[in-house]
């Protein structure tokens, strides 16, 4: 089912996107968070879409600067320190207190069908067919929170219940299992990175797992730079506004 786009006669909003960006080097994640912004405000006529990264000096703040009680989207892929405290503290210090937040991009309920179509179109595309393809997540994992985890299994179980695919992996790049030890003799397969953005991780250490894995498939875009991620996080933020609650709780969603 595709996500709905129409704008509501008179809906009008702030939205704030925000993502972690890379403190060594903010600015090419600053403007991919501003070009994301503004292609959700397509879908968004009369809103107010701004992005902005937490690394980049002073530009949450500037985001937020004139916004009234806004809608904040996090674009990360699990619940964490960053969304929990930080985020919500960055979002106080700058004197923004009536700002609505809504679950990560990584949580969002409508997500599953997204990267079910997106892993599809993937393996159209290389002539692969899902019910005889592995395929893989690629995701970040950490040692201390068990947060990052539990969101890529939880995306794992919901991809598996569509059931498109011979099997559903995950594979981290910081905890068991291993990315380079999972993608390991597989078999026909391809690999989806559970990622908002294209860097770090996504450009050094997921190719890097695959090849020492002598993984031979194709390696998709990373599932936040999907061509219906800017739909996804508008309908999100729609609902948020009719509803004045951050979101569903993810639930199986057709693809």
């Amino acid at each position: 089912m595709p996500i709905p786009t129409a704008p509501a006669p008179g809906d009008t909003a702030d939205a704030l996107i925000v993502a972690h960006g890379a403190p060594s080097d903010p600015t090419p994640q600053e403007a991919v968070l501003k070009t994301l912004a503004r292609r959700v405000a397509d879908h968004l006529p009369g809103w107010r879409v701004k992005g902005a990264t937490l690394a980049a000096e002073g530009a949450l703040e500037n985001a937020l600067d004139g916004m009234s009680a806004p809608f904040v989207y996090p674009f990360f892929m699990a619940e964490g320190w960053f969304t929990g405290t930080n985020l919500p503290r960055r979002l106080n210090q700058a004197g923004v207190t009536d700002a609505l937040q809504l679950r990560p991009f990584g949580t969002d309920p409508a997500l599953p069908a997204v990267m079910a179509r997106a892993a599809r179109a993937g393996a159209s595309k290389a002539g692969m067919t899902p019910a005889q393809t592995a395929l893989v997540i690629a995701a970040h994992g950490s040692g201390v929170s068990r947060r990052s985890a539990d969101s890529t299994h939880a995306m794992v179980t919901q991809l598996t219940r569509i059931g498109e695919f011979a099997q559903v992996i995950p594979g981290f790049i910081e905890e068991p299992p291993y990315l380079a030890d999972i993608a390991r003799d597989i078999g026909p397969a391809l690999c989806l990175p559970f990622f908002a953005l294209s860097a770090g991780h996504v450009i050094d250490d997921i190719p890097m797992a695959l090849e020492q894995a002598g993984f031979s498939g194709p390696t998709l875009l990373p599932i936040g730079q999907a061509e219906e991620t800017p739909a996804m996080i508008s309908a999100a933020l729609r609902h948020a506004r009719a509803t004045g609650h951050k979101g569903p709780s993810r639930r199986s969603a057709a693809p």
